[in-house]
């Protein structure tokens, strides 16, 4: 039995409520970010923004039910791991680097915090609409249905292989090996994805909409009625996410610009170019797997794009490969080598 009918406020999906809320919260993690020029707040802002939304909605349902609860706890236990990590991670590092362009500028700076209001309010949507008056007014399916035990089973693997990934790569820069210049971090869960922490980030977002998307999957929402359409309609959260991942803010800054970089320093860069052939992009699978896919199933399905991938005949920065290879020359001559540098100048993998 619910311990109080859903509260309604301003609509029965929740939706401006929870705006309002991330907007509220975001410009005030904004104010005292640039007012202070504090990079440590920014991340733990964006996180703990889910484990609000998640609460209060949850708290407004006055739902007893397993999977209201469970869909909301599965969301801020992402969230709280994830803002703890980030919150850890800079107060190491002291600084984000993100913000060196953006910092001391009003506008730009504030454009990162309506980013990251956009970003936390859309990914929340299948629990915020699933905690909704418009959902809860209908029978809830009892816990235990196909898709709530997949979902679990699902976010719990995902899950593990975001942490560990992020330990992984965390304890691989601050150790020995990984303070060596040229160090690539082919370790663990890296051995298998060149980005494992995102797929289980995209991952974990899709076993909670799965969950949340229960009530009408068993029908026990009318096909023609709002609630039907707006719990498969967040659908929109882990479609934005992996959006941001694959186009926007995690492959494109960290594919070709790291082999850009990698390339003309010059330090350990054969290692690296051997890591980005043997190793898929994004979803986890055995090196000899990925190596025997042909080129056009890598730029498709292996989503391992065009945009990401690095041609030193195009991309390089002509003064760069200069010193380049004006410092692996002088390091044949030293070894009595012929100096012939690169083998190939094809684009990699």
């Amino acid at each position: 039995m619910p311990t109080h009918p859903p509260i309604h406020a301003l609509d029965s999906y929740n939706l401006a409520l929870t705006l309002l809320i991330t907007i509220a919260y975001q410009l005030l993690g904004f104010s005292i970010a640039f007012t202070l020029k504090f990079d440590k707040l920014t991340d733990f802002m964006g996180g703990t923004n889910f484990i609000w939304l998640a609460t209060i909605t949850l708290a407004m349902s006055g739902a007893t039910n397993a999977r209201q609860i469970i869909a909301s706890i599965m969301i801020m236990l992402w969230a709280a791991r994830l803002s703890g990590f980030l919150l850890f991670r800079i107060l190491k590092t002291g600084k984000d680097d993100r913000f060196d362009d953006k910092r001391d500028r009003f506008f730009p700076f504030l454009g990162f915090w309506v980013a990251q209001m956009l970003w936390v309010w859309i990914v929340s949507l299948p629990v915020t609409i699933l905690n909704s008056p418009a959902v809860l007014r209908y029978a809830q399916p009892k816990f235990g249905r196909a898709t709530d035990i997949i979902a679990i089973v699902i976010y719990v693997l995902a899950l593990l292989l975001e942490s560990v990934s992020d330990v992984q790569k965390y304890r691989f820069k601050h150790s020995e090996q990984g303070k060596e210049p040229g160090a690539v971090c082919n370790v663990g869960c890296f051995r298998y994805s060149r980005h494992p922490n995102y797929f289980g980030e995209i991952v974990v977002q899709i076993s909670i909409f799965l969950i949340a998307i229960t009530p009408a999957a068993y029908h026990a929402l009318p096909s023609h009625s709002g609630a039907y359409a707006a719990l498969y309609s967040s659908a929109l959260g882990w479609i934005t996410l992996t959006l941001l991942l694959l186009f926007l803010s995690g492959l494109p800054l960290q594919e070709r610009p790291g082999a850009k970089k990698r390339y003309e320093n010059g330090v350990g860069w054969p290692a690296y170019a051997q890591w980005l052939n043997d190793t898929s992009i994004l979803i986890p699978m055995p090196p000899a797997l990925w190596r025997s896919l042909p080129v056009w199933v890598k730029r498709t399905v292996g989503l391992e794009f065009g945009m990401y991938v690095f041609d030193p005949a195009r991309h390089a920065d002509a003064g760069g490969v200069g010193g380049r290879e004006a410092e692996e020359g002088e390091g044949e001559r030293e070894r009595g080598g012929g100096g012939e540098g690169r083998e190939s100048s094809e684009p990699l993998r």
